[in-house]
Parts: structure tokens; sequence; C-alpha cells
């Protein structure tokens, strides 16, 4: 007997560990008081009956099948902590089990949906632990759903694959959905060819095709243990035997160890934090754990396999007692492999025993270890670990010595050359770039699965990797191109743009380096960089009407909908490429920003045409009515950053009490309310072509108490009967930008005079200090480069504009610069306010893209941000903010400091 394996006792003994140390199993005992009974009377043949008969008083097939894997779930769990059912029981019925319950269902589904037809022209091939019929006490089943259009039944005017797709949706949905009987088995549907864009199930002869042709090693090794599990199995066994030369291939395939090997590598450093044996070890994924000794088997498998059928076996330790018998592997390796893995897997049922987790790790907590080593009939974790310690290392130690020495040989004949040359560069991130370049190769990476898509990334991979290498920040540029390959659909043109443009790859360098913000939209949306092959991509962007005019272009057929996506996209682009030019250094950082003010304008134009166009064919127009948008912070100075969201207010004309002429008519308030709610969501929810802006329309009169949009006249009663200071320092960056011609004059004059009221200086000065104190009391700086929060940044700066714009009712321009030149002319600031505003502006925009956490950049990056800033170097940079902060404060002082009383006043 194997040490370690649970030694036979009464059902009793197995029932009191698992109320003790398994609430799932205590749970399942509590609501199945019948089974529970003939499991305490130590029959286990009759409870094995029970659970056959367990389903009878179901109502549907559904109730039947979880009720059914209720009860078998409870008597495989106590006869297996009993030591009286083995491990080969236990999996084999949970397999068998998994087996009838997709036929089942299969049946059900076509019971009620083709109740004439014959069960036939739907296939379901199980692969992994369930085609080796091995499924783990806690297992998903992986099945590939196959059918044959000319015998899946239909109905109407229903095509086979549609019929195809819902009867495989269907059948998930039956096995995974979790009711008040629990579920029957989760299903994973990842493993079937392409799975983010494949339909659910595949037609069998394009099945067949893409394994001849397309599929990749990994696919080679996991069809080892596959079979026909249910369904109609002529369909099955047609397909498996019409792709057995894909499995099992004649000539000697040594590729496979290299392939196999490289996921292994990959895995140990993908788990890394579950390798080391101890509490929180990963008993599948860590180093000589299950997956290893399931590799050594498959990796001979595949290499001798194709010539001796009688190593064909699917199950893990039948394969490893063929080899040994073949003489394909030694003897006392397959014992200890064979030995080590029934003992894992009976250690990883306990493990998912105590609350059915698909769980493969040991607890980290010493209490919940304790409770699975008791569980298993031991004393105590430390036990657990004891034995399983030496056949941890003696796993690992066999599979070291099959892939190492072999994995150096195989290597691709240039990553020697590839090494050298980061090794040449003196790049110290040398394994880990090597690392990657393995998992890229892999053959896992969804972008790059394609023969296309790795031949166009072998192709440029040189180029690559010498940019990288020399990159300013090689660390921070291979993470984010890790990063950005991981999650591209897929790689073809990314990296066919990159061969034909080798200027863009200098540039991409510089993305992956510098500013992580631009990297993550790149990982979203790779298609970005066919904006930068233009040469004039890099220019500023052009005025808002002409923005409008390209972002509001469509094609023939396209509608709303496609609109939405086409302004996302367009927008996108430009917002990448302004990004960009801060990065090369093409243009002012304040002239960018100003180009991110012009962008966001003029989408606010089209999406607002658009959606009132839209809103009126259902609801009609209101007479004489019209909607008018007003920006203020950011946008209302034509000043944003990549981060800026949009200050919002939305205004109407109109007599608020008439109705629209449409069929759905609304009342006046109503219905500018609701396009307001329309256009907010067209500038803001996220399509399928990712996200545009975000809206903020606090700035509104009474704030989130109010209605989203307000008329004209209750704008100006409110403004200039009950608005707070605040607001009024809000106004001062009010600017039309959306409206006729005659609404925003009209705007503009009104908004103006508001602003021109006068006021008590004291009280305002009072007011203006209580705000800036209220902001600091409930939003701190987030860093030490935090220029817009840190005292003597850009909001006292601007507290300091506003308040004298109000107090004089001078310089009352929206664009800050413009505001603060005019009022160095008029004698109220010194000319070094225009030389702070200038400064912490282009540091903030550059900050945005290259430090959104406003802390310290990395060293490598702030040479870069200092001359988005303006400044000769780094040094020159801290000091120049440190100047223009003290010049901040100093003006505060002069103008906003309370007096002594109102000091004691605070005091008291």
């Amino acid at each position: 007997m194997i040490p370690g394996l649970p030694e036979q006792t009464s059902l009793q003994d197995a029932i009191a560990r698992a109320r003790n140390h398994a609430p799932f199993l205590a749970l399942a005992m509590e609501v199945q008081p019948e089974l529970t009974d003939l499991l305490a009377a130590d029959n286990l043949a009759a409870a094995l009956e029970y659970v056959e008969a367990a389903g009878s008083g179901a109502t549907n097939v559904r109730q039947k099948l979880r009720r059914e894997k209720r009860a078998l779930a409870l008597t495989l769990a106590i006869g297996d902590l009993a030591g009286q059912l083995s491990l080969t029981d236990v999996i084999t019925r949970l397999s068998d089990f998994a087996d009838r319950a997709l036929d089942e269902a299969l049946a059900d589904i076509y019971a009620i949906r083709y109740p004439d037809a014959q069960n036939e022209g739907f296939a379901i091939i199980g692969l992994g632990k369930h085609g080796s019929r091995e499924l783990n006490y806690s297992s998903d089943i992986d099945p590939i759903f196959l059918y044959d259009p000319d015998k899946i039944p239909v109905r109407g005017k229903e095509e086979p694959s549609d019929a195809a797709r819902r009867i495989g949706q269907q059948l998930v949905e039956a096995l995974n959905a979790r009711d008040a009987d629990g579920y029957v088995f989760r299903v994973d549907m990842r493993l079937r060819p392409s799975p983010e864009v494949s339909p659910v199930a595949l037609p069998v002869e394009a099945a067949i095709g893409y394994y001849e042709s397309s599929a990749l090693a990994w696919e080679q090794a996991a069809y080892i243990r596959s079979r026909a599990a249910a369904g109609d199995q002529r369909l099955g066994h047609y397909f498996l035997e019409t792709i057995n030369p894909f499995i099992w291939r004649r000539s000697l395939d040594y590729g496979a160890i290299r392939n196999i090997g490289a996921v292994s590598v990959q895995i140990r450093d993908h788990y890394a934090a579950g390798q080391t044996f101890g509490p929180g070890y990963d008993l599948k994924r860590g180093r000589g754990g299950i997956r290893e000794a399931e590799f050594y088997a498959q990796m001979h498998q595949l290499i001798f396999g194709g010539r001796d059928p009688a190593l064909r076996v699917p199950a893990t330790r039948d394969a490893l007692a063929v080899l040994a018998k073949a003489g394909r592997i030694n003897d006392e390796k397959a014992q200890v492999l064979s030995e080590s893995y029934e003992l894992y897997r009976i250690i990883e049922h306990r493990l998912q025993m105590v609350n059915d987790q698909q769980t493969h790790s040991l607890p980290d907590d010493a209490a919940a270890l304790d409770r699975v080593a008791r569980l298993h009939g031991l004393a105590e974790g430390r036990q657990l670990l004891d034995l399983l310690a030496p056949r941890v290392e003696a796993v690992g130690e066999i599979y070291d010595e099959l892939i190492e020495p072999e994995e150096s040989a195989c290597l691709p004949t240039d990553e020697e050359k590839l090494a050298a040359v980061l090794a040449e560069k003196k790049i110290i991130e040398v394994d880990a770039f090597m690392q990657a370049i393995r998992r890229w190769r892999s053959g896992k990476v969804t972008a790059l699965r394609s023969a296309a898509a790795h031949e166009s990334f072998e192709a440029i991979l040189p180029d690559l990797v010498d940019v990288i290498a020399t990159a300013p920040n090689s660390a921070n540029a291979l993470a984010r191109l890790d990063s950005l390959i991981e999650q591209l659909p897929t790689a073809i043109n990314f990296f066919r743009i990159l061969e034909a443009r080798p200027a863009l790859l200098a540039m991409l360098g510089e993305i992956l380096s510098h500013a992580p913000v631009l990297a993550d939209a790149l990982a979203q949306r790779a298609e970005l960089f066919d904006g930068l092959i233009d040469a004039t991509a890099l220019d500023l962007p052009p005025c808002v009407v002409e923005l409008a005019e390209q972002f509001a272009r469509m094609e023939p057929g396209d509608d709303y909908q496609i609109l939405l996506d086409r302004v996302r996209e367009r927008v996108g682009e430009k917002r990448f490429a302004l990004g960009v030019q801060l990065i090369e250094g093409r243009h002012d950082a304040l002239e960018i920003s100003a180009g991110y003010a012009r962008v966001a304008e003029a989408a606010i134009q089209v999406l607002a045409d658009a959606t009132i166009a839209e809103f009126e064919k259902a609801h009609g127009k209101i007479p004489g009515g019209a909607l008018a948008i007003l920006a203020l912070g950011r946008l209302g100075g034509e000043a944003l950053t990549h981060a800026s969201d949009l200050d919002l207010v939305f205004l109407f004309t109109g007599d608020h009490g008439a109705e629209s002429d449409g069929e759905r008519s609304l009342g006046g308030t109503q219905y500018f309310n609701r396009l307001t709610a329309r256009i907010v969501t067209a500038l803001s929810v996220p399509t399928a072509a990712g996200p545009l802006y975000e809206v903020d329309t606090r700035l509104r009169p009474s704030g989130t108490q109010g209605p989203l949009a307000v008329s004209l006249e209750s704008f100006y009663k409110y403004q200039r009967g009950s608005a707070w200071t605040w607001e009024h320092m809000a106004l001062t960056r009010a600017r039309p930008v959306y409206g006729d011609d005659i609404i925003r004059t009209e705007l503009k004059e009104e908004i103006c005079d508001i602003l021109q009221t006068r006021r008590e200086p004291e009280e305002l000065r009072k007011a203006v200090r209580k705000m800036r104190l209220d902001i600091v009391a409930h939003k701190p700086p987030k860093g030490p480069l935090d220029t817009k929060m840190m005292e003597g940044g850009l909001v006292d700066w601007e507290f300091i504009v506003h308040f004298l714009q109000l107090k004089t009712g001078e310089a009352l321009s929206p664009q800050l610069g413009k505001a603060v030149r005019a009022l160095v002319a008029a004698g109220h600031l010194g000319e070094d306010m225009v030389v702070a505003h200038e400064l912490m502006s282009r540091l903030l925009v550059a900050l945005r893209l290259m430090s959104p956490d406003c802390d310290f950049p990395p060293p490598t990056s702030r040479a870069l941000i200092a001359k988005a800033a303006g400044q000769a170097n780094w040094e020159a940079l801290l000091d120049g903010y440190d100047k223009a902060r003290q010049c901040v404060i100093e003006a505060w002082n002069r103008h906003l400091r309370p007096d002594p009383d109102e000091i004691l006043g605070d005091i008291r």
C-alpha cells in the first residue's frame, strides 16, 4: 500500500471527520438525512444504490441531475474518507456520471426543442480529466461541442449553426447554473479552437480542418486525453478517428518536449507564489506537483505514441505503466510518479471537499491546514506537509531531469543570439526578457496563436528586442510590452506595421518606457498605432469645425449606434496622437492641452447633433426650444489633459410648459432633461469601441439636487440670486460649446454681467478662503508632484485669479492664460504668476501621462518630463516648481491671508 493513502475505517468515522472539518459535507448531510442514515449504518452499497434513485422525485431533468450529483458527491466523499473507495473508484464514478449528465441534459433539450427528432447530429468530446475518466472531486469539465449540419435538427427557418449554438448554450446552462439543488458540473469551453471568437459549437468538418492545419502543440497534447463522451457517438468517433494523425505522429516529435517544457516553465513562472513547498503550495501547478507528473507522461506519449499504439492511453497512471512496460521510461521513476500522483489526487480531493471549491493549493493558514489534515485522518497540518514533502521533491527532480537538458538542446536557434545581444547591451533583465520571449513563442498567447501572427512576430522580434533593450527604461518597457501582447486579440497587423515602419519601433519604445497611460490604451486598441503611420498624425489637431467634420463622417448604411463607435475610435486616435506628440517633444505642452480641448469640443458637437436628431424621431421638437451646452473647468478654459473629464451644464430655451410635436410627446422640461441624459450617455458610456469621456454635471444649478437641464431664464435667476461664491468662481471659466450663435452670444453677455456684479471684498475673501480650506480637508494631495493640490499649486493659483476676477470685474476670460495676463497688465499680479502658471500647467499635462500617481517618476523619465515642462533638466524643474509654488503662496498671502481677528475666530 502506498504510504499516506487512507486506511480503511468505518463510514461513521469518516462522517465524524466530515462533520468536524468539511462544512460542505456537513451541509450535504443535513439536507440528505436518508442518505446520511444509510452511510451511518456503514452500508456503502445501499448508499450507492440510493444515489441512482436520488432524482426519482424530481419534476424535471435539471432537478434530477442536481439531486443525483449532490447524493453522489456525499457518498463518494464518505467512502473515500473511510478508505472504502479507491481513487480509481471515485474518479471513474464522477466521470461516468458526467457522461450520463451530458447525455440526459442533451436528450432533454432535444425533447423540448425538437420533439420529433432523433438524438443525432450533436457530439460532445471530453477533454482533460473528463476525457481520461479522472475527474476530481470538484472538477469542471472541458468539452468540445461538434455538430453535423446535415443531421442536426432544426425548426422553421433556423440555420444548423443557430440550432447548434442554442443547443450548446442550453447544455452549458443546464449543467453550470446553480439553484436550490446546487449545480451539476462547472463547464469550461475554453479548450475549443480560438475560444475568444469561435461559436460554442463547431461544424465537424471545420473542426477537422482546424486541427489538421492550424492547431498548436498544446492542443495536440490536450487530445491525448480525449474521447467521445456523450451525444452522437458515431459523429464523435468519426471526428477523433479523422484527427488521429494530428494527435499521434509517426515521426519522433522531440519538438513536443520543447513546447510542453516551455509551458511548464511558464506555469512555474506564472504561479511563482505556489512553487515553494509548504503552506500555500500549489499541488497542481507547483514544482513537483500533479501537472508535472501528467506532463512527464504526455511528453513521452507524444514522442513515442505515433509508432506504438499501446502507449495511447489517456489516464496518467495507466500511461506511466505502459511507458515503463515498453521501456520508454525508467521503472523506478514511473513508480514514484504514479504513487505520488495518486497521493496528490487524494489530498486534492480533501482540499476540495472542505467547501466544494476547485482549489489545488494547501492553505496558508495553519488552522485551515490542520482542518485538511484532520479530514484526511492525520493529527495536524505538519504531518500532512511531512507526508507530501518527499514526494514533491522526488517528482520535481524527475521532471527537472527531463526538461532542463532537452530544453537547452531544443531552444530555437536564435535564442542564444538574442540572449547574447541583451547581455552585450548590459540589460540586467536578460532572464526576464528571455522568459517573456519563450512565453510569446509557446503558443498560449492569444494574439500569437495563428501562423500568420507568429510569422509577423518572428520577423520583427530582433528589432523589437533591440528597441526594448535600449529603451530608457527597459524593465518598464518589457513589462508593458508583455501586457500589451497578452491583451491584443490579434497581433498580425500590429507587428507588420512595426516591420514596415521602423521609425514607429523607436516611438513604441518611448511609449512603453515613459507613458503607462498610452501603453494601456495601445493594449486595448492596437489599431491606435495605425494612425501614426501618416506623418500628419503628429501635427496639432485642426480647428473644432474641421475636427467635427472628420468625426461626423459616416458610410452608407451607418446608423446612430455605429456613429457612437466611430466617434470613439476617431477621438481615441486623436488623443493617443496628442500623447505621443508630448512624449516625442513635437509641440509645447500648452498647445497639446489646447488640442485635447478642441478634440473634446468637436466630439460634443457631433454627438449632441446626432443624439438630438435620434431623439426627435420619437419625440419631435419643442416649438421655439433649443439646447445649449456650457463647458466649465478645464474644458471651459480650453486646457484639458489626457485624463480630464468634461464639466458640462445643459441649458435650454423655449416654453418649458409646451409639449413636443412627436408621436411620443413630452413636456418641455421633461423633454430637455431626457435629451440631456441621452447626450451624457452618448459622451460617456463605453461601447464596443471603448469609452470616450467621463462627464461631470455637478456644477449645474443646485448640483446633484437639481434637474440635469434648466432653462436659460432659470439659470440666470439662480446665478443672480441663489448661487454660492464658489459657483461664480466656476462660472469664470464658463464657455458655450454647443448651441446656435444667438444663444452663445446671449450666454456670454449674461455671464459677464453676472460676474461683474459688485461684491463686498472682505466677504468675498472669506468665502474663497473657506472654499479652499474645505478642499484641503476633503481632497489632500496624492503625492509630492500633485501640482494641482499641493500648497502653492494650481488650485491655489486659480483661486487667486478667480478672487481677483470677481473682486474687480476685470480679466473675465475663461482662458486662464489670458486672464492672468490681463490681471498683470492691470497691476493686480506680478509677471511671476504668469511664469508659475505656465510651468505648473505644462508639468500637469506631462504628469497625467507619465506619472499619473503624482509621485516622483522613474529616473529614466525625469528628463523627458522636465523637457515637457519647458525646463532644461530635472533639477531645473524641481527648482522652478519650488519657485512657482513659493510665488503662489506669496500672492495668496497678499490677497487672501486672513486678518488676525479672523484667525482668532477660527481658533475659538
